[in-house]
């Protein structure tokens, strides 16, 4: 396994601090007047999402995390867990739904997922940025509401909502940005 030192560190890059993986999401050298320089980072928990800020000085190391991410098809969810199936070996594995996140909201049965694995142990899920789900409720539209940036909320097949533009109705299938959360556009079926 890889060891990083202090000139190493760099923003984007993932390291383990106590057995637990972070990613760098902040990054600053300081050079005082007086005294060594030293490194001051904001890292990210892959595990609980939670940021820290640590400061790393000359000669401090930190290792690289066993980190594996696989491709894998998201079967169920039965309550507790939710079930993802690998497509080559059909091994499945379970997750717990607060380990997921906001992923959840955008998963449907069947959707290709990336999982991230610490150790051979599953500790997240990543949806593509762009899905394309059906909407399943929203308002009728009325004359005249086509006017203006008006927009009206459409609940998705994923249990997601978001808010659309009045002209797209119920039951078309529309182009989600799973990031901010919001409308791109119809898809083209």
């Amino acid at each position: 396994m890889a060891t990083y030192s202090m000139g190493d560190l760099k923003k984007g890059l993932k390291i383990e601090i106590d057995g637990k993986p972070y990613k760098i999401v902040e990054y600053q050298h300081v050079k005082p007047g007086k005294g060594a320089a030293f490194v001051r980072v904001k890292i990210k928990s892959f595990v609980d999402g939670k940021v820290l800020e640590k400061t790393f000085h000359a000669g401090d190391k930190c290792e690289a995390p066993n980190l594996v991410e696989k491709e894998m098809q998201y079967l169920y969810d039965d309550g507790e867990y939710s079930q993802f199936m690998d497509v080559e070996s059909y091994e499945q594995v379970a997750i717990a739904d607060e380990e997921i996140g906001e992923a959840k909201k955008w998963m449907i049965d069947g959707m290709m997922v990336q999982i991230l694995f610490h150790n051979g142990k599953a500790i997240g899920v990543e949806v593509p940025q762009v899905v394309e789900l059906k909407i399943v409720e929203t308002q009728p539209n009325f004359k005249g509401d086509t006017q203006g940036s008006n927009k009206k909320p459409a609940t998705l097949e994923s249990g997601a909502v978001v808010q659309i533009p009045f002209h797209v109705l119920e039951g078309e299938v529309i182009r989600v940005d799973t990031v901010r959360g919001e409308y791109i556009e119809r898809a083209n079926k």
